[in-house]
């Protein structure tokens, strides 16, 4: 089955430290840049028989930023030579504020590359040392205005909250210096503790706790107040962005089950109704491409039960919800009768609304998304 306006995902496993709360693949070490960039060259020209073009780019780690300008062309030359790259491809690179200058900004613009997402995280110095960031409040702002200057017209930014030693006013801080930079995205995640991660140690050591049920609530209800009255559409449980056209729409490829290739060490792919992974060693990766085999840790292949339990999970994460027609066509199940006692019971309660035929989750909703998805 070959796939035709796929999403590509190139996964930069390496970083000069790890952030406090990153669970994500990653070594702290670069001295396998060089060989990297030239085994991900194979890894690019094998799936040429399987996908044939793409319409997003997406390249995560890790830390992207660390790779040179000559990298970075020689990957994306890897991927022109192998694939069709849709004219009006969006093709965003994660940045690390402390790694980037105007200079760069410039070059990757001139690459192709025409979305950013800066990890910002936070604002306040006190904060970005409790994860363990590498950058500081200064080096955040000079990475946005220096994007700005290059010409970037579609930037997105990360920031966190929940953080201990973060209240309610601080996080409006936070909220309102990100919108006065008016980015055309912003991402906003509650922290999360990953077992065995240096944060996970730290709350343990510590005896410090995430927020209780409430507190996080309203960290979630202020995030939504402050962007909503900005402007920006609450598209996704954690994403907003200042206009439609300004959606990831790579990310949407992941909640919509659109066909994806994730290359590099623990990166997902799925097509059709299969899904695979490479393996979560840099090394690994290195020694088997250059045995000519390919670094899959393992495959899956979803039922037909487990698509359409995805699809409602995915699905009520959004504010565009569930088309309840394409579902039924997809998965032959009408939910309004299949799951009639609980949807009434949601849409009673206000976390769910039938409109137009989508069955969407409310702003209450939203913030339980991942109850709603046990329907």
């Amino acid at each position: 089955m070959k796939s035709d306006q796929a999403g590509l995902y190139i996964h930069i496993p390496f970083c000069l430290s790890k952030c406090g709360y990153c669970s994500f693949y990653s070594i702290e070490s670069l001295n396998l840049i060089p060989e990297y960039i030239v085994t991900l060259k194979k890894e690019i020209e094998y799936y040429r028989n399987v996908f044939s073009s793409f319409d997003t780019i997406y390249l995560g780690g890790g830390t992207p930023s660390l790779l040179s300008i000559g990298q970075l062309e020689t990957i994306f030359k890897a991927i022109n030579k192998s694939y069709n790259i849709d004219p009006h491809a969006e093709i965003t690179m994660e940045v690390n504020p402390g790694d980037v200058s105007l200079e760069y900004f410039h070059a990757l613009l001139l690459l192709g590359i025409n979305r950013l997402n800066i990890g910002i995280q936070s604002f306040d110095d006190n904060i970005l040392k409790f994860l363990g960031r590498r950058h500081n409040s200064e080096e955040s702002i000079s990475a946005i205005n220096d994007s700005r200057k290059a010409g970037f017209d579609n930037i997105g930014i990360d920031l966190i909250y929940g953080i201990h030693g973060q209240n309610i006013s601080l996080w409006k801080k936070t909220i309102l210096q990100a919108l006065s930079y008016a980015p055309e995205h912003i991402s906003c995640y509650q922290l999360s503790l990953e077992t065995g991660t240096p944060l996970y140690k730290k709350y343990a050591l510590q005896n410090i706790k995430l927020p209780a049920e409430k507190e996080q609530l309203k960290f979630f209800h202020t995030t939504t107040d402050e962007l909503e009255k900005a402007g920006y559409i609450h598209y996704e449980v954690s994403n907003f962005a200042r206009q439609d056209k300004f959606k990831s729409r790579h990310n949407q490829k992941y909640w919509e089950h659109v066909p994806y290739l994730g290359l590099g060490p623990a990166a997902h792919s799925f097509l059709g109704n299969r899904r695979w992974w490479n393996t979560s060693a840099v090394k690994t990766y290195l020694k088997e491409i250059a045995q000519d085999k390919m670094p899959v840790e393992n495959t899956e292949t979803l039922s037909v039960e487990q698509l359409k339990l995805e699809a409602l999970f995915l699905g009520l994460r959004t504010k565009a919800g569930i088309d309840l027609k394409r579902y039924k066509i997809s998965y032959g199940v009408d939910l309004l009768v299949d799951k009639k006692t609980i949807i009434d019971a949601l849409i009673k309660n206000k976390f769910v609304e039938l409109k137009d035929g989508f069955l969407r989750p409310t702003r209450t909703g939203m913030a339980v998304a991942d109850s709603l998805a046990l329907i």
